[in-house]
């Protein structure tokens, strides 16, 4: 087991006012800390989904482990081939290299607080998306980044197959 030091000297404070919010309804994300402002420890955003929005389709991360904090409302989590519905105040962290995906609960909107550590420059991402939703890149144009994000989409029955 490797011990990783982050190395920052400051504290980290992000005023909600001053968030940066990329999206809208039915999802909105509010970029909070990417890894370089906590020294590689972490990278954080806060996920809003409307009722039964759909956050993340399945992916894995190789190098980092994410945390989902609901901070409000219900979501459904693929973990592996499980599906997990966490509830407001519940925690879910899924481990590196396990496939997983987020989405609000039918009939039910989501607040989600979401960590990954350690950290990977992720704001970008978060905007590249953004861009896809304006039409400025297509979808494909992810799949050239995956490395970059260690964000590597895959396919799941499990997580396809939960709503019919």
């Amino acid at each position: 087991m490797s011990l990783f030091v982050p190395k920052f000297d400051d504290t980290v404070l992000v005023r909600d006012a001053e968030a940066e919010v990329v999206g809208r309804a039915p999802t909105t994300v509010r970029l909070l800390a990417d890894s370089s402002a906590s020294g590689g420890a972490l990278s954080t955003v806060r996920v809003t989904l409307a009722e039964g929005a759909d956050g993340a389709r399945p992916h894995v991360h190789h190098n980092s482990a994410e945390m989902f904090f609901l901070l409000d409302g219900e979501a459904e989590l693929l973990s592996g081939d499980d599906i997990v519905t966490a509830q407001s105040g519940d925690l879910v962290i899924v481990p590196p290299d396990r496939p997983h995906a987020f989405a609000a609960a039918p009939g039910s909107t989501a607040d989600i607080l979401i960590v990954i550590a350690p950290g990977v420059e992720r704001f970008e991402y978060f905007r590249h998306l953004q861009r896809i939703r304006l039409g400025e890149v297509t979808p494909e144009s992810l799949l050239e980044v995956q490395e970059l994000y260690d964000n590597h989409f895959l396919r799941s029955e499990a997580w396809d197959g939960r709503r019919r």
